[in-house]
């Protein structure tokens, strides 16, 4: 992961102005230990910013996915939660109980995305791995 000054200074390098609302939304996202919905962003980060507002979380969230700084993550329940991302190409690792994330970097898919495309004609511009199991503490319990 990172620091908030390493997150504020791409968000301003992006051009983007650092609002307190965008403030609060990205310490919510920095402190969540699992995915959080954009209601759950809304509620936690409202103890950093109290007129916080739901399309503000929105607006950022949109921001943040296409500068590759946060990424949707599919739940088991139906919904999406979102979680700040690393850089470069990544997978997820979903735990189904409690829902914590964890990130892998790296591919090994180019075989079967090459194959894919050869069976389907499609030309291949991308792609997203998500994994679900339970996670070595829910398996504990």
């Amino acid at each position: 992961m990172t620091d908030f000054d390493t997150l504020a200074g791409q968000w301003r390098a992006e051009g983007h102005k650092l609002t307190q609302p965008r403030r609060a939304i990205l310490k919510t996202l920095l402190a969540a230990a699992r995915p959080l919905s954009p209601a759950e962003i809304l509620e936690r980060g409202q103890t950093f910013y109290a007129d916080l507002g739901l399309v503000t979380v929105y607006r950022t969230l949109e921001i943040l996915e296409a500068m590759g700084l946060a990424r949707p993550v599919h739940l088991a329940d139906g919904c999406h939660g979102y979680a700040l991302s690393t850089p470069g190409h990544t997978h997820h690792v979903v735990c189904d109980r409690c829902h914590a994330v964890v990130e892998i970097v790296g591919c090994a898919l180019g075989d079967f995305l090459d194959s894919v495309a050869e069976r389907t004609g499609y030309t291949i511009t991308g792609h997203w791995l998500e994994i679900s199991g339970l996670c070595p503490e829910c398996q504990q319990k």
